[in-house]
């Protein structure tokens, strides 16, 4: 039989965040797997991930006679009923309490909600099944306890590997979809290691067979927020180059849509992607003719998006991105990833830039960019028009100070 898969729906300050599905390695660790579906009353002490004492979430115990897997599916089904702390033994409703950045994101304190409580279907603590599995990667569930043989119901998803909980932590599953979910919580702002936010497992509950528990997104691409959490062979800058392009093909059908904000979001998902490979190891000039190219047109795409969406935050993205645009004009043979902007490409950069800079009221500076646009490219109507409208729009400001410095003194 296939391991049980279990989700979470998330929701932060009371908006959907969206949905984290696991496997529970049940045929390791079946105990843990069991509580995960359904949760358990409170241990007297917080949990604490990072003391020696402290042990987050368990998933592997063939030899134990309870296991973590089990209890981890039960909980997030509720099919238990209500614990001895008159709780219902489960997850849904529950917060997660406890978040590090580049550590873990912990949750299953379903009777306390601040780390103290928690409670397992086999009563409030039971016995570590196996440490088998190693803390080797991110995205795994481990369970959360005081010490050995004191698991519950809180759990821990990590976010980098952590080596230091091995034998310390059952590892009883990992999640397979909503990594950006995780990664969302981990960047939650905190005060110490409490969110100040409320993160809340809305809903829960176990897959069945067949299905892939995966929440509709109609702007999905087929890739996870961010490279470190894809599957792809992300280190093998071909297969970069070529999940970028993608994106950005993504990017560019949702602007042509007017869709200009989640353009944006899939312009700079692709930035990232392409971003893994500022050099190669060895030089290429093809490919770094092509990672060039291709970055010169997600920035330039990525400066006119901004000049889509408004505000002043918009603004200062475009400015940056056809700054960065610009600094790609070098001699690809001198300056890897590099090539030489054409004039057209110069100039378009250039105007965008100073688009953006006259949203920022920056004036002086948008001339001093049209301007070497307009030398760029002369018969450019666009440029010219928008030159002369800055230089008129400072004009007026200097006349509209002289009037009111010369009614100080009538």
């Amino acid at each position: 039989m296939p391991n049980p898969r279990v989700y979470f729906d998330v929701t932060i300050q009371g908006h959907s965040a969206g949905r984290i599905v696991t496997e529970l390695f049940a045929d390791v660790v079946p105990k843990t797997v069991r509580l995960f579906a359904s949760p358990s009353v409170s241990s007297s002490h917080r949990t604490d991930p990072t003391s020696p004492a402290s042990i987050f979430f368990s998933a592997s115990n063939r030899l134990g006679k309870r296991n973590q897997a089990e209890n981890f599916r039960a909980l997030a089904t509720g099919e238990k009923g209500v614990g001895k702390a008159g709780k219902p033994l489960s997850y849904k409703g529950s917060k997660f309490h406890r978040v590090i950045r580049k550590f873990m994101i912990q949750g299953g304190d379903f009777t306390a909600g601040n780390g103290t409580g928690g409670e397992s279907i086999y009563g409030e603590k039971f016995e570590d099944e196996n440490f088998d599995l190693k803390h080797d990667k991110p995205f795994l569930l481990s369970m959360a306890n005081s010490g050995p043989g004191t698991n519950g119901s809180q759990f821990f998803i990590t976010t980098v590997p952590t080596p230091h909980l091995d034998g310390k932590h059952v590892v009883f599953g990992r999640v397979i979809h909503g990594r950006s979910v995780v990664r969302l919580i981990e960047e939650s702002p905190v005060q110490g290691d409490a969110p100040t936010e409320e993160i809340l497992i809305a809903d829960c509950g176990e897959l069945a067979e067949g299905e892939d528990g995966i929440m509709a997104d109609e702007f999905a691409d087929g890739h996870e927020e961010y490279p470190s959490d894809d599957e792809s062979d992300i280190n093998d800058p071909k297969v970069a180059y070529k999940v970028a392009n993608e994106i950005k093909a993504r990017g560019t059908d949702l602007f042509k849509k007017g869709n200009f904000e989640q353009a944006q979001k899939k312009y700079i998902k692709a930035l990232r992607y392409l971003d893994r490979h500022l050099d190669l190891q060895a030089r290429d000039l093809e490919l770094e003719g092509q990672f060039a190219a291709l970055r010169l047109s997600i920035l330039l795409n990525s400066s006119l998006a901004a000049l889509k969406v408004p505000g002043a935050a918009s603004a200062h993205l475009g400015v940056k991105q056809a700054t960065r645009a610009l600094s790609l004009d070098a001699d690809p043979e001198e300056q890897p990833m590099h090539k030489k902007l054409t004039d057209a490409e110069k100039a378009k950069a250039l105007y965008r830039r100073a688009m953006a800079r006259v949203v920022l009221k920056e004036d002086n500076e948008a001339i001093a960019d049209l301007e070497e646009a307009s030398k760029l490219q002369p018969e450019d109507g666009g440029i010219k028009a928008q030159l002369n409208a800055a230089k008129q729009r400072i004009e007026d400001r200097k006349k509209k100070a002289r009037q009111a410095y010369a009614k100080m003194f009538n």
